[in-house]
């Protein structure tokens, strides 16, 4: 056998010896979401609603074990600079890039949950067949509906209250006011809050609800008072009557903000449901 022969067995058994070398994923990049993952397990979507950030979640995650959980950060929101947010719509580009996130992090099919808007958000992605589950906490799937309107009613209504909000000084100093109110919202943008409040009173999605073949969860916010409870209930049960199967769950005496007002009782609901994943 020759040197160069010998050789070049030699570094063939050398490099059949080295570790192969395992591909590096790109770190995601988005001018519209910021995403941190937490934990180990099975992975899980986890989406705040408007004007709020991933610390939404501190109790959930320090209280369920076990998962791989994927916060969501949308650009605008508690202290996040705006970005590619700034101006025109929210709430469909976020989706498309909670998406692309997915995709991008080779999620298949992961539990979705989602706060207020974060529950349209995580509709919206069930819709386009991303998720395994999917779980909607105290939102209706025609935002308007949380106030008291209709899609076709409040759209109107809703582009004057943004440009009030947006291009009045009056409207920014109400704005800046309810926000300093808000627990998480500080640092939000008055402008995103605006447009996804916009975005929200024109989305109704129930009549696309009977699409969504994950596994569904309502959670929603009840007060005290057993008229209110009943009234509430009914709203709810109406509002998701179009989804088949899906499971409605009161928890109260509750605000919105069901997780820090009732967290023993939202933790154990949302651990029941992750179980099934």
């Amino acid at each position: 056998m020759n040197r160069r022969r010998m050789m070049q067995g030699g570094l063939a058994l050398l490099a059949g010896s080295l570790p192969a070398r395992q591909a590096v994923a790109a770190p995601f990049v988005s001018r519209r979401i910021a995403v941190a993952t937490r934990g180990a397990g099975r992975d899980v979507v986890l989406i705040a609603g408007l004007a709020s950030g991933p610390g939404l979640w501190n109790g959930v995650i320090g209280a369920i074990p076990g998962y791989r959980w994927h916060l969501v950060h949308v650009r605008g929101f508690a202290g996040l600079a705006a970005d590619a947010n700034a101006t025109g719509p929210v709430v469909q580009p976020v989706a498309d890039e909670i998406a692309r996130y997915i995709g991008s992090a080779g999620l298949r099919r992961p539990a979705l949950v989602g706060h207020s808007m974060g529950g349209t958000l995580a509709m919206l992605l069930g819709l386009k067949g991303l998720a395994g589950r999917l779980m909607v906490v105290d939102m209706l799937p025609e935002g308007a509906a949380m106030v008291g309107g209709t899609a076709s009613g409040m759209g109107f209504l809703a582009d004057q209250l943004g440009d009030y909000f947006t291009g009045t000084k009056a409207g920014r100093a109400y704005l800046a006011q309810m926000l300093a109110e808000m627990p998480g919202a500080r640092g939000s943008d008055p402008d995103v809050i605006a447009n996804a409040l916009r975005d929200l009173a024109n989305v109704d999605l129930g009549p696309q609800l009977p699409r969504l073949t994950a596994p569904m969860e309502v959670v929603y916010a009840v007060g005290a008072d057993a008229a209110q409870v009943s009234a509430i209930t009914r709203t709810f049960r109406a509002a998701y009557a179009p989804k088949r199967d899906v499971r409605l769950l009161p928890i109260g005496p509750s605000g919105h903000m069901v997780m820090a007002d009732q967290p023993t009782r939202f933790n154990a609901a949302l651990s029941d449901f992750l179980k099934a994943v």
